[in-house]
This record gives C-alpha cells, structure tokens and sequence, in this order.
C-alpha cells in the first residue's frame, strides 16, 4: 500500500475523517483506556520547527507515546501522542471526553483522584485497580479488569504495521495520520 501522499492528506485530515467515518458504529459497554512507547527511528529526529513533535527522550533513546482509548470490541475510539516520557493520565480526560461509557477500564497509571470522580460523574463503573499505597482503598471488580487485554491486542495489531512500530515521521500530524489508516484498517479488518 502506497502512502507517499500521506504529508498532504495528513493537512488535510484526510485520514482522520476516513477513521470517523468507519467508526461510526461503537460499543459503550466497556471503554478501555492505555498507552504504548513507541522507538522513534533516528530519522524521525530533527524536523524543523512546522509543528509539534511528540519525540521524547529516554534511556532507551527516542521514543513517543501512544494514548489510545478502545471499546468493548476493540476498535479505536481516539489515540493522542505524547513525548514517550510523559505520563498517561496526562491525556487521560482528553481520550474519554465526548463519549459515554457504561464504565471505563484501565490500569493503575490511571488511578488518580480526579480523573476517578470524572468517570463517576459521567455515571460510569469505575474499573482501575487501587495503589498499595492509599490511604483510602476503594473495590474494583477484578473480573471486568480482565478484559483490559483488548487495548493490548489493539497495540499489538498496530505494531504489525511497520511505520507505526518504528516511525521516521518527524512532525505528529504525519504520525497521527499513519495511525489513523491503520486504525481505520483494524476497524474494516
């Protein structure tokens, strides 16, 4: 599949309307919250300041962040990138903004106070495992926690794609448009 087209599409937003228009049909039941470090490749490094870049550096060199929120199917709702180094409840009131989930799924980076009582004011079960840590311990339902195994397998498929396992797209509107085709491939696949 060519995509040397994809600086001028992703201007645009070509893919992103394409990704809206096949993901029109979501299921609300379960809202799966996670994030993934991408390697960026030393190519991708360096771009002159068009636009933002989400490049970060860590030990392991280079790397962005993929937040990505999935539903009970496993089919991308929105993805935000972030420099790899950045945490993920960062952009964790961005992915479920507009949406309504009857609960929302996610690991302990997600257990943060308020983003816990902006989920239950939406009227949605929380499932977010607690810290040892805490003062105040609250139940979660281990059971539902399982199913946090499809945003897992969303990642896996999208790493199967070469570009996005290993990007050499300097700015974030390239890299987000290479992941909103392949998005939109998973949703049609």
């Amino acid at each position: 599949m060519s995509t040397r087209g994809t600086p001028v599409r992703a201007k645009k937003g070509v893919w992103k309307r394409l990704l809206e228009q096949v993901s029109d049909d979501i299921d609300l039941q379960q809202l799966l919250l996670d994030s993934t470090i991408i390697p960026v490749h030393q190519h991708g490094a360096g771009a002159k300041k068009e636009g933002p870049q989400a490049i970060g550096r860590s030990p392991g060199g280079l790397t962005t962040k993929i937040h990505s929120a999935v539903d009970a199917l496993g089919n991308p709702l929105g993805s935000i990138l972030t420099a790899g180094q950045d945490s993920d409840i960062i952009q964790a009131a961005a992915l479920i903004e507009g949406l309504d989930p009857d609960m929302v799924i996610a690991d302990q980076a997600y257990e943060a106070n308020d983003f816990i009582q902006m989920i239950q004011d939406m009227g949605a079960m929380v499932v977010i495992p607690v810290r040892s840590n805490r003062n105040q311990q609250r139940e979660y339902d281990y059971h539902w926690y399982k199913d946090r195994n499809l945003v897992a397998r969303f990642f896996n498929k999208i790493k199967q794609f070469r570009r996005i396992a290993r990007p050499y797209e300097k700015l974030d509107r390239n890299f987000m448009s290479r992941l909103n085709l392949v998005c939109t491939i998973i949703c049609l696949a």
